[in-house]
C-alpha cells in the first residue's frame, strides 16, 4: 500500500494551497478517504473525510467553509482545497486510507 502526498509548502495567511494524495495497493474506490493534520506539540486531528463514492464528506469545526475534501476514483487520488489559510493551519497534513494506511505527510506552512 502506497499513499503519496504532494502539493504542501509555503503560504502567506489568506492565500491557498491544494494537496493531493495518490494511493496505490488498496482499493481506492472502495475505500473512504480522509486528511489528518499534526501541529508541533499537539496531537493529530481529523481535518475532513469523503466516503468511498464521495456522496459523504465531513470536516473538522476549524476549517469548514475554508477546505474542501474531494476524490477521483479514475486517477485514485484524494485531493484537499484549502482556502482563507491561517497560520493556525501550519500542520503536516497526512493522507489516510480505511483509517488504516498513512502517507508519509507534507508540510504546510502559512506565514507572512
Amino acid at each position: 500500500v502506497q499513499l503519496v502526498e504532494s502539493g504542501g509548502g509555503l503560504v502567506q495567511p489568506g492565500g491557498s494551497l491544494r494537496l493531493s494524495c495518490a494511493g496505490s495497493g488498496f482499493i481506492f474506490g472502495m475505500s473512504d478517504m480522509s486528511w489528518y493534520r499534526q501541529a508541533p506539540g499537539k496531537e493529530r486531528e481529523l481535518v475532513a473525510r469523503i466516503s468511498s463514492f464521495g456522496g459523504s464528506t465531513n470536516y473538522a469545526d476549524s476549517v469548514k467553509g475554508r477546505f474542501t475534501i474531494s476524490r477521483d476514483n479514475v486517477k485514485n487520488t484524494v485531493y484537499l482545497q484549502m482556502n482563507s489559510l491561517k497560520p493556525e493551519d501550519t500542520a503536516v497534513y497526512y493522507c489516510n486510507a480505511r483509517l488504516e494506511y498513512w502517507g508519509q505527510g507534507t508540510q504546510v506552512t502559512v506565514s507572512s
